[in-house]
């Protein structure tokens, strides 16, 4: 797991958190446009466009099922833990999209049975 991994996880997941909020876009709206962005941005860097664009898709995932059940240290965590799971998931399943599917639900879930086990909420937002 690497720092960059992490935070590109956590800027998927926020950025789509907080676009998602508007009126004219939704949450699949918000996670398309993110992700073409960063891979158009990630095309410039001497980073590798597809992995990397890959992680901030995974995490526009987070943000996508957030905006209704999470908050935003929830949020947080399941980014986090995305971003793990997605760093270990790849050598097993031979293409991206199995270890981004897998990766994504599995953070959620995780997340989801923390706070039905009674793990503290953060406030929802306004």
């Amino acid at each position: 797991m690497s720092l960059s991994s992490v935070t590109l996880a956590l800027l998927g997941a926020f950025l789509t958190f907080y676009l998602a909020k508007h009126n004219r876009l939704d949450a699949i709206r918000a996670s398309a446009i993110l992700a073409i962005i960063a891979y158009l941005i990630l095309l410039t860097t001497e980073f590798n466009a597809e992995l990397y664009s890959s992680i901030f898709f995974g995490g526009t995932f987070i943000g996508m099922s957030a905006p209704k059940r999470f908050g935003i240290y929830t949020l947080f965590s399941a980014s986090v833990i995305f971003s793990i799971l997605f760093d270990n998931l790849v050598p097993y399943l031979s293409n991206f999209g199995g270890a981004l599917g897998i990766s994504g639900f599995l953070s959620i879930c995780v997340c989801q049975i923390a706070i039905v086990l009674g793990a503290p909420r953060s406030k929802k937002p306004l």
